[in-house]
């Protein structure tokens, strides 16, 4: 009796980063302003933009820059201000359920409206509700 051994005709697939996944820097700032007009448009996300002061400038390119290192991609926000401290960068800003659970709506928008598969969606909404939650610093 033979058997045969099949070999594999494709290459193996190699895992992709986060970062490439969502198209590179391209992709990362899509989503990122996506995430910045939604919090500036929807009237049920109010508390989230009135946290950010007159002007989301200067937070579209924070959040753009870290959420590239943090997706496997280049570490700007580190080249530029070094290790996150998220928390401690946050404490000055009130930040409740309210703000919490309203970022992450406004992230799911964002990567929903950006086309990202729906299983992402959901893997990167679970990290981000953690993160989010951590950030809190007043009850409700």
């Amino acid at each position: 009796m033979t058997t045969s051994v099949q070999t594999p005709t494709e290459p193996v697939a190699t895992s992709r980063s986060i970062f490439d996944l969502l198209g590179g820097e391209p992709g990362v700032r899509a989503l990122v302003d996506r995430f910045y007009d939604l919090m500036d448009i929807e009237p049920d996300l109010k508390e989230l933009r009135a946290a950010h002061g007159p002007s989301l400038d200067a937070a579209r390119d924070k959040l753009f820059w870290f959420l590239c290192g943090y997706f496997g991609g280049p570490d700007h926000y580190i080249q530029r201000f070094g290790h996150p401290r998220l928390r401690a960068r946050h404490l000055p800003f009130s930040i409740g359920q309210v703000e919490r659970d309203q970022w992450v709506a406004c992230m799911g928008r964002a990567m929903e409206d950006e086309g990202i598969d729906l299983a992402l969606v959901e893997r990167l909404l679970q990290s981000f509700f953690g993160v989010a939650d951590w950030m809190r610093n007043r009850e409700g």
